[in-house]
């Protein structure tokens, strides 16, 4: 039988969808032994179970190296386009890659960004309409900036490089927005009603891992940096599909899954943890190791389901 191990989204965002909450991780949460936890953030608990050398989680190469596959000798950074809106106190990130944009419309905004950073040593590669990348010598000094989902909303000077080490890119954040507020393509979308890309997001700075450890026998996620740790590691990966799931959590292996949940929501976070529990119940898999982005843990055997002393309720903060 196997087991598998769970990347669970924020316990917050689990809690705020009714489905979810008084789904099958109130069963299993009200049941399972509660663990330490761990430290905060998805790349947090991506270290934990698949184990690279460096920090942090180098999202940008790791993606980049599924995207075209020439991450190796470089150092890598997300410059992702990004709307902000800027209220009387501060400015805040309301939407990051997902903008909209078509390939002309990135090839014409990235000409002009482009002087602005070949002037700073960095190689813009707008090619993805919704992520774009700086290539840097490896050794770079790179800016270590929260992910899209962590700033999301939030007041961006919290997120943006401090101190005299932050200068250069706080310089960089300002004069590429400065860029973009005034360049053609913005009118064009503002016209027709589609949101600005008035700033750029960076985040995601590394170098490509030379070797990644971890004992799975596959991996189920459609997240890049997730795909690229597998290649990495030599671990086979498959998307995210329920009728792949279940046929392999069916199979009689004793292999050990990492199922990559961080990003589904609400009825399809539901439908696959439904998945993995009818799974449990009929004795295909023997446990499930959760691990929240946010920072839970508990440990699931399928003998817990007979702790039936223990209140299920539903999931709250």
């Amino acid at each position: 039988m196997s087991r598998v191990c769970l990347l669970l989204p924020d316990w917050t965002r689990c809690v705020a969808s009714e489905v979810v909450a008084r789904g099958s991780l109130s069963e299993w949460c009200a049941r399972a032994d509660r663990l330490e936890p761990g430290a905060g953030g998805f790349a947090a608990a991506v270290r934990e179970v698949l184990p690279w050398g460096g920090s942090p989680l180098p999202a940008a190469a790791l993606s980049r190296q599924i995207d075209v596959g020439d991450a190796a000798d470089s150092a890598w950074l997300r410059a992702d386009p990004a709307y902000v809106r800027a209220d009387m106190v501060t400015a805040r990130m309301l939407a990051c890659g997902e903008l909209g944009l078509t390939d002309e419309e990135s090839a014409g905004l990235a000409r002009e960004l482009m002087p602005l950073f070949g002037d700073a040593g960095f190689e813009l590669d707008a090619r993805f309409s919704n992520r774009w990348y700086l290539r840097a010598a490896i050794g770079s000094d790179l800016p270590a900036c929260a992910s899209p989902d962590e700033a999301m909303g939030d007041d961006l000077k919290l997120h943006l490089p401090q101190g005299a080490a932050g200068k250069r890119w706080r310089q960089l954040f300002n004069d590429s927005q400065i860029i973009l507020h005034n360049h053609p393509v913005n009118a064009q979308r503002a016209a027709r009603g589609a949101v600005s890309v008035n700033s750029l997001w960076f985040w995601g700075a590394g170098v490509l891992p030379v070797s990644v450890r971890g004992g799975f026998e596959r991996i189920f996620s459609d997240g890049l940096e997730l795909r690229g740790l597998a290649q990495i590691a030599g671990i086979p990966r498959q998307s995210l599909e329920l009728k792949s799931l279940q046929a392999q959590l069916s199979e009689s292996g004793n292999g050990d899954l990492l199922i990559d949940l961080t990003g589904l929501r609400n009825d399809l976070l539901e439908s696959s943890l439904r998945t993995i529990d009818n799974a449990l119940r009929r004795g295909h898999v023997r446990g499930a190791d959760l691990l929240f982005a946010s920072g839970q843990r508990y440990r699931l055997q399928s003998l817990h389901r007979l702790r039936f002393w223990r209140r299920i309720s539903e999931l709250r903060c």
